[in-house]
C-alpha cells in the first residue's frame, strides 16, 4: 500500500508536463482535462490512503506537496498559453508566486523546529479545490468550445487568488508569532 500512495504522488510529476504537451502540441484538450482530473484527484487519495492505512512515509510528506505545486505550475502556464488572458497570467504568476513564498516560509519552519506552525489548512485546502476547479474549467471551456465557462473559470481563479493570499498571510502571521 505504501508503494501504491507514492505511486499516485509520482503519478502527478508525471501527467503535470503531460498535461502541457497534450494541449499545447496535440490540442487534445478532452484528453488533457482527464488527465488533469485524474492527478487532481491523487492530490486528495495519496493523503487520505497514507493516513487511513498508516503508510505516512517521510518522502511522501516531501514529494506530496512538491507535486501539487508542478502540477498547479505547469497547468498554470499551460491555461496562460491556451487562453492568451493577461488576468490570468497576472493571477497566475501571483498564484506561482505565493507559492515560493509558502516552499520558503515551510522550509524555514523546518529548519527552526517551527513546522508545526506551517502545516497545511483548511483553508489552503479549499484554495487548492478552488485552483483545481477553475485549472479545470478552463481546460473544458476550450474543449467544449464555451466561453461563458471560461468566464467562470476566471472568476474561480480570482477567488482561488484571494485565497491563495489568505493562507499565504495566515502561515506568515502564524510562523512569526510569539
Amino acid at each position: 500500500m505504501k508503494n501504491f500512495v507514492l505511486g499516485l504522488t509520482l503519478l502527478r510529476f508525471i501527467l503535470s508536463p503531460l498535461i502541457f504537451i497534450l494541449i499545447v502540441f496535440f490540442e487534445s484538450y478532452w484528453l488533457a482535462l482527464i488527465s488533469f482530473l485524474i492527478a487532481a484527484t491523487t492530490d486528495y487519495y495519496d493523503g487520505f490512503l497514507a493516513r487511513k492505512y498508516n503508510v505516512e512515509s517521510n518522502l511522501g510528506a516531501i514529494l506530496d506537496p512538491i507535486a501539487d505545486k508542478v502540477l498547479v505550475v505547469f497547468t498554470i502556464i499551460t491555461v496562460i498559453v491556451l487562453t492568451e488572458n493577461l488576468f490570468v497570467a497576472f493571477m497566475g504568476a501571483l498564484i506561482i508566486a505565493r507559492e515560493f513564498w509558502v516552499s520558503a516560509l515551510r522550509e524555514l519552519a523546518s529548519k527552526t523546529q517551527k513546522s508545526n506552525r506551517t502545516q497545511v489548512t483548511f483553508l489552503a485546502k479549499t484554495k487548492t479545490t478552488f485552483q483545481f476547479l477553475a485549472l479545470a474549467m478552463f481546460i473544458l471551456a476550450e474543449a467544449a468550445d464555451l466561453a461563458i465557462i471560461s468566464f467562470l473559470a476566471s472568476f474561480i481563479f480570482f477567488l482561488a487568488f484571494l485565497l491563495a493570499y489568505k493562507s499565504a498571510i495566515d502561515y506568515t502571521q502564524n510562523f512569526y508569532r510569539k
